[in-house]
């Protein structure tokens, strides 16, 4: 009987949005766990920061900048990661952006942008991994959904549209690559705060009624999504494939239906 490990050492993880937030978390507990980790971002000095923190974890970091729109710039990215590396093991996708507003008065603009950012940006750099785990012999996906990737939150549109679509570009991926080797999972977290909810968090009426639905009473911390992606990222989650897995408090399981507004 083989029992698999939860540690990642030897392996290559890239991450991108890596420098704050969601990623610059789990980049971290990538590096505890034994892995070597890019962090990929806009924000180099953000980048930087998280490379002299993985350091500090005794690990081994790396920072390249990159706008995840942008394929030329996601293959660079991807390029940079190999030359140094030698190959790439994990791929985690949190690079995100939000903006809350009424459906009717959102913008085109707006609209591109969250969606070229969460699902296109998404896409794009699954398939230059990908095209490196199917050379390499296989890999590790990990996509970061969301609540609404299951329910419709209102004042969110143009992010839920691309959270859901980031849930459905997992599963086909992961029936499309699973005869190469690469596993295509998803994280769905719940209420977390970061610099993109900073503003609900402000907001006490809101923090009263959002606490009132998640049956262990609290919101997460970031160290909350570490298991669920090591375990995704790790040989444990080796016949895993196509599912998310929801880090939220419980909050779908007591969820009673109807539109929620943030």
């Amino acid at each position: 009987m083989r029992f698999p490990t939860f540690r990642l050492d030897g392996k290559i993880a890239l991450v991108t949005g890596g420098g704050s937030g969601i990623g610059k978390a789990l980049a971290l507990g990538f590096a505890n766990a034994g892995a070597k980790v890019a962090v990929a971002g806009r924000r180099v000095e953000r980048l930087e920061e998280t490379v002299e923190e993985i350091e500090k974890l005794g690990s081994e970091g790396m920072a390249v900048r990159c706008d995840v729109t942008r394929k030329e710039e996601v293959e660079r990215m991807v390029e940079a990661v190999v030359e140094r590396f030698g190959r790439i093991d994990v791929l985690l996708n949190a690079a995100g952006v939000n903006r809350r507003m009424p459906s009717e008065e959102v913008p085109e603009e707006v609209w591109d942008m969250i969606l070229d950012t969460n699902l296109k940006g998404t896409f794009l750099c699954c398939q230059a991994v990908g095209k490196v785990m199917m050379r390499q012999g296989g890999g590790k996906i990990i996509n970061i959904g969301s609540l609404t990737s299951q329910i419709g939150i209102g004042m969110i549109s143009p992010y839920s549209a691309s959270k859901g679509g980031v849930l459905l570009l997992t599963r086909a991926l992961a029936v499309e690559w699973a005869r190469y080797n690469i596993n295509v999972n998803c994280i769905g977290p719940g209420y977390f705060r970061t610099e993109m909810t900073q503003a609900l968090f402000e907001n006490e009426e809101w923090k009263r009624r959002a606490l009132r639905r998640i049956p262990m009473r609290r919101f997460g911390e970031l160290d909350d999504l570490i298991g669920a992606a090591i375990f995704l990222a790790s040989d444990a989650s080796d016949y895993v494939t196509g599912q998310i897995i929801y880090v939220d408090g419980g909050f779908l399981a007591g969820w009673t239906g109807g539109l929620i507004e943030e």
